[in-house]
């Protein structure tokens, strides 16, 4: 029997083991320079490996067990062939068809699955749920030629194959693609003498608009570490109109040494403060954006959508209220109506007045006999309200004892200042008409055009799902375009290279990753705030005191028990 190619000759005895319930392996290849001559293929349980170790201690299966099954093939040079010269069928071992496509050989993943994997990876779904959906779409495990592992190995190699060398490079040219799609996008590395990173921050288009906004009030947090290169990931958050996070800016530090700091927040400085927004919008271009949407900001839209076309119902029949239901956003408002809920376990009682300022002492029910009291003033003359609780001062929101002081005063009509623009449901933000940077994932040209292929198909099919007789035509329109492929894939004989595009990115090229660490979890040395300590320390002093006076009563119980013991055998 002759093939034209080697390939073609392996792929025959595959299938015929695939067809026997067995699987197959390459035993030896013998060359000649550059040029294969003959290769050995037999089944995969040929040989037999021993272990050093007795089976009384090591007992892990072996698949050896001298299969004499095999095909020798080799080339034949004045035809320019491949010719199989020796056959044996024999195995030392029972072989199962109905167990046949359960061989690790003969697993395999199709492109459909491959892109679902690709994309069910990419939106945070974890493995095992991607496995349970292929198998609930088959109907079955026994419907499927493959197994969850199959799945996690295809991740592991494929998805996330970037080797420690090119995680550094491969940060790198993702900042520099997100410049390339937008000007606006900030970043700034800070290298080792070996080109390592020693400190990088990055924000951006719609983080840098948004601090126009929301930049009033910033947490800095740096308690994630990145396990593998022991980085310090700290963000900046601050919160939106819907009291939600919203992330201004990111960095990677390799301390949290004073100096990187100052690096760090100089660096937040020139990005968040030194611009001209409306430069940045003229720059940007908002009219012609066609950026893909990111899931950053889909929460922030969907609340945007509610507070335009929903109303929540006020609470009670205060007019305030009702302005507070009028402006804010249903977030903020759901703050403001909790407020007026608690108005009512509040009890006002005036201390002294004198030219419109009013002094008020507002006592709140907090349990049955508890009552909390707050000095809550009003100036009816410049219509302010300010309450010892300072919540107003600290979250933005009117207390419910300013609240029950202006109903005492009869107050119809809240005064604008505090009703903050911040909180409000009608003001058009600028960060709202920029997308947030969202690569696109690097994908084979065969990837892309199978993405492609599906797309355009949905239709077609779900047009022809209608009648029986539909779906009979796209049959039978499949059958003959696939029957046209086939021919001409035949005749070319050819096979298309896959191959990533690699951009042209010289410095990029040298960065190198930090040096890599064995750790787990966030390690203990964190810099933590005086603040944390100190309960940490109380925790401690307190688990420390417990623990001596349960050993101090032990103590004394043996003590007792011992003494007890000693007069008892005294009296016998």
């Amino acid at each position: 029997m002759t093939f034209t190619t080697l390939e073609d000759a392996g792929k025959f005895y595959r299938n015929y083991a695939k067809a026997a319930s067995f699987s197959t392996r390459v035993r030896c290849t013998n060359r000649k320079g550059n040029e294969i001559k003959n290769q050995l293929i037999t089944c995969s349980r040929e040989g037999k490996w021993k272990s050093k170790i007795s089976p009384t201690e090591k007992t892990n299966p072996t698949a050896g067990l001298n299969c004499p099954a095999r095909i020798y093939i080799h080339t034949l040079k004045d035809v320019g062939a491949w010719i199989i010269s020796k056959v044996v069928l024999d195995h030392s071992h029972p072989c199962c068809p109905s167990k046949a496509e359960m061989l690790k050989q003969h697993r395999e993943l199709s492109m459909s699955i491959r892109r679902t994997i690709e994309n069910n990876e990419e939106a945070g779904i974890r493995p095992s749920k991607t496995y349970q959906s292929f198998v609930a779409a088959a109907g079955g495990h026994r419907e499927l030629n493959f197994i969850e592992k199959d799945v996690r190995n295809y991740i592991t190699r494929e998805v996330r194959n970037v080797s420690e060398q090119e995680d550094a490079k491969e940060f790198g040219k993702y900042l520099l693609r997100m410049k390339e799609k937008n000007q606006n996008f900030f970043f700034e590395l800070q290298l080792e003498e070996d080109q390592s990173i020693k400190l990088a921050f990055w924000a951006d288009a719609r983080s840098r608009a948004a601090f126009e906004y929301f930049g009033d009030v910033i947490s800095f947090d740096t308690t994630y570490n990145t396990n593998r290169y022991n980085l310090v990931c700290g963000s900046f958050v601050g919160v939106n109109h819907h009291g939600q996070s919203t992330l201004l800016g990111c960095s990677l530090m390799k301390n949290e040494e004073i100096e990187s700091f100052k690096w760090l927040f100089q660096c937040w400085s020139k990005d968040s403060f030194d611009r001209n927004w409306n430069d940045f919008l003229l720059n940007f271009g908002l009219a012609d954006n066609k950026w893909l949407s990111g899931s950053r900001e889909q929460a922030e839209r969907e609340s945007d959508a509610a507070d335009f076309h929903t109303v929540i119902p006020c609470a009670t029949k205060s007019s305030i209220e009702a302005q507070f239901q009028d402006a804010y956003t249903h977030a903020k408002f759901r703050e403001v109506q909790a407020q007026f809920r608690g108005k009512t376990n509040c009890i006002t009682r005036l201390k002294n007045s004198a030219l419109g300022y009013s002094v008020y002492e507002v006592g709140e029910q907090v349990s049955s006999s508890i009552f909390n009291k707050f000095v809550v003033t009003y100036d009816s003359v410049a219509a302010e309200v300010k309450c010892q609780c300072l919540l107003f001062e600290s979250r933005g929101i009117l207390c419910r004892h300013a609240l029950s002081v202006l109903s005492f005063e009869q107050v119809s009509q809240l005064s604008p200042r505090y009703i903050l623009e911040r909180w409000s449901k009608k003001v058009k933000r600028r960060h709202t008409h920029i997308k947030s940077s969202h690569d696109e994932p690097l994908m084979e040209p065969r990837s892309k055009r199978f993405d492609q292929l599906v797309f355009r198909s949905q239709n077609i099919c779900e047009f022809a799902s209608e009648s029986k007789e539909l779906t009979a035509i796209l049959h039978r329109a499949y059958d003959n375009v696939m029957a046209e492929m086939e021919a001409l894939k035949a005749k070319r004989k050819g096979t298309s290279s896959l191959s990533h595009e690699d951009a042209n990115l010289e410095s990029v090229n040298e960065l190198q990753s930090p040096p890599r660490i064995r750790t787990r979890g966030r390690p203990k040395n964190r810099l933590g705030s005086k603040l944390e300590k100190q309960i940490a320390n109380a925790t401690k002093k307190k688990k420390t005191k417990v623990l001596s006076e349960v050993k101090v009563m032990f103590f004394k119980f043996v003590a007792i028990e011992f003494i007890f013991l000693v007069n008892r055998l005294a009296n016998v």
